[in-house]
């Protein structure tokens, strides 16, 4: 009995002694990206984490014409609490909480959205990959970016 209560004690003091996740935790997501391919293009920029936010915008299009744009904001709240915020085509701002963030991945997810209810950033070596997509996962879509070349 013992052992258990000490186990879970210690448990318990591992999971508080945690640091909270922090803005900057999501570093590696700054600079910028694109993803070309057949169907269009995309780009992402992200800037640097300073002052508890990163910002990003996001362009996409086909051949040399644009088709949409979104304003994205990451940002810990009052509380410190980290969410994304995503504007497409200048509409008001939704938050996605994060949920998870490990190594060089970021979940973000706000269950009464619409579409999409989950933002998921993987950074892989050299490749970061963006997926949205619905509850549980389900009908995701996702982009594959590299960064850019010098042009």
């Amino acid at each position: 009995m013992l052992a258990r209560t000490s186990a879970l004690f210690l448990a318990g003091f591992l999971a508080a002694a945690a640091p909270a996740p922090q803005v900057g935790d999501l570093g590696w997501l700054a600079g910028a990206w694109v993803s070309e391919n057949d169907e269009g293009w995309v780009e992402e920029q992200w800037t640097d984490a300073r002052g508890g936010t990163m910002l990003g915008t996001n362009r996409s299009g086909k051949g040399e014409k644009a088709t949409g744009y979104e304003y994205m904001r990451i940002a810990a709240d009052d509380r410190g609490a980290i969410q994304f915020w995503g504007s497409p085509s200048g509409a008001p701002p939704v938050a996605f909480p994060l949920v998870s963030i490990k190594d060089r991945e970021a979940t973000f997810e706000n269950p009464a959205h619409d579409y999409p209810t989950r933002i998921v950033y993987r950074l892989e070596k050299d490749v970061l990959v963006g997926t949205v997509s619905g509850p549980e996962g389900k009908n995701p879509l996702s982009w594959t970016f590299k960064r850019p070349s010098v042009r």
